[in-house]
């Protein structure tokens, strides 16, 4: 976008008229769009003992592993999620597809802490059970 806002011709013609301003637009429209390509790569999943942590575009979440029921990874899905014991659904946006091995060795390493978690913290019974 640079180059082009660069290439624009500052000169008067009857069709078009390029001036600095139109040079300066060009140069700031790229610059938006490549900030909009760095926000959008800005997801991470970042998890240890205690819970997992998730960025992805707009919302931040930081979960226990009591929270998440299961790690989920779909061949059909772009993404990981994690299921939550409310029946809601994350998006893990920074485990991705088109990531490969990183992402399956991500996801493994995922579903071994909530493993873990598990065995340290045996689920309860409901305290009412339905006859």
């Amino acid at each position: 976008m640079g180059l082009v806002a660069l290439s624009l011709p500052s000169t008067t013609n009857t069709v078009v008229d390029y001036g600095v301003v139109d040079q300066v637009a060009i140069a700031g429209l790229g610059l938006v769009l490549a900030a909009g390509v760095l926000f959008l790569g800005r997801s991470r999943v970042d998890a240890d003992a205690d819970g997992v942590r998730i960025r992805n575009v707009l919302v931040h979440h930081a979960l226990p592993w009591t929270a998440v029921r299961a790690v989920r990874f779909d061949r059909s899905s772009y993404w990981g999620a994690l299921r939550l014991e409310n029946g809601d659904e994350v998006s893990l946006l920074g485990l991705q597809s088109f990531d490969g091995e990183s992402a399956v060795t991500g996801v493994e390493g995922l579903r071994a802490l909530h493993a873990a978690a598990r065995a340290k913290d045996p689920v309860r019974p409901p305290l009412l059970y339905d006859d």
